[in-house]
């Protein structure tokens, strides 16, 4: 009977998780299907962009933080499980604040020298050519190590419901060092392109729960740095790429 509570709470833990990511996809496909202005796509009002990039970030990356949030129900419970998401996800959400004030920031200062009609394409691709670079880091090696192998953490922490909390915004900090590379290459190529963040959340999965994860990251790093010379060169002849329009550059 011991034995089979955990193994009962995984099988919920697995029902929430693929019920909720699920959930994200259809309500990501319905807020953003026909937005995509491809690359320089306009994120809107602050509100709107919080509220879409939460769901955006559950649908790519729930299915990869499966395995410890697996962990942590077996090591604590359900409910310590689901406080443990919550942290990861509010991480998350950090970081897209703070990738839409640096966003905005960069709009307002230069407006004329990211439009796709003269510097747009080689800013998207010298921004996925850092993408690559990036992926071949220590700090993206340290991250996915940590990613791929997050028990260490998870002994460390106090216990408690604050406890699972802290865990899932520090797992959820290591998780953006370790997708950065990643997340910049969908700015890149359009935050709101459906396509790309299909791809891109794959490419997540693969990494951070597949046994060669760390060969994947490396081969990762080469397409992202042929796509950036791809997009940089050729823009128009990408696949899944949608040009921009210049008022479309010029948008909020």
């Amino acid at each position: 009977m011991t034995a089979a509570r955990p193994a009962r709470r995984g099988g919920v833990v697995l029902a929430l998780l693929a019920g909720a990511t699920l959930a994200a996809w259809a309500v990501t496909v319905g807020e953003m299907r026909g937005m995509d202005a491809g690359p320089g796509t306009g994120l809107g009002a602050f509100g709107w962009f919080v509220g879409a990039w939460l769901w955006m970030t559950a649908a790519m990356m729930l299915p990869s933080t499966t395995p410890v949030t697996l962990l942590v129900a077996r090591l604590r419970d359900l409910v310590d499980a689901c406080v443990f998401v919550a942290g990861y996800l509010a991480a998350w959400l950090a970081y897209g604040a703070a990738a839409y004030a640096v966003y905005r920031g960069v709009r307002g200062v230069a407006p004329s020298f990211v439009a796709w009609d003269r510097h747009g394409p080689w800013v998207a691709g010298g921004a996925l050519v850092a993408a690559g670079l990036y992926q071949l880091t220590p700090l993206k090696t340290a991250c996915l190590r940590h990613c791929r192998s997050p028990l260490g953490l998870l002994v460390r922490v106090r216990g408690g419901r604050l406890g699972a909390l802290e865990a899932g915004v520090a797992h959820g900090a290591v998780c953006v060092g370790c997708c950065l590379g990643l997340m910049l290459a969908l700015f890149a190529l359009g935050v709101m392109s459906l396509v790309w963040m299909a791809a891109l959340a794959a490419a997540i999965v693969v990494e951070k729960t597949l046994p060669g994860g760390p060969k994947a990251a490396v081969a990762l790093a080469a397409l992202l740095v042929g796509l950036g010379i791809w997009v940089g060169e050729a823009p128009a002849s990408v696949p899944g790429l949608t040009q921009p329009r210049p008022a479309e550059m010029m948008g909020p």
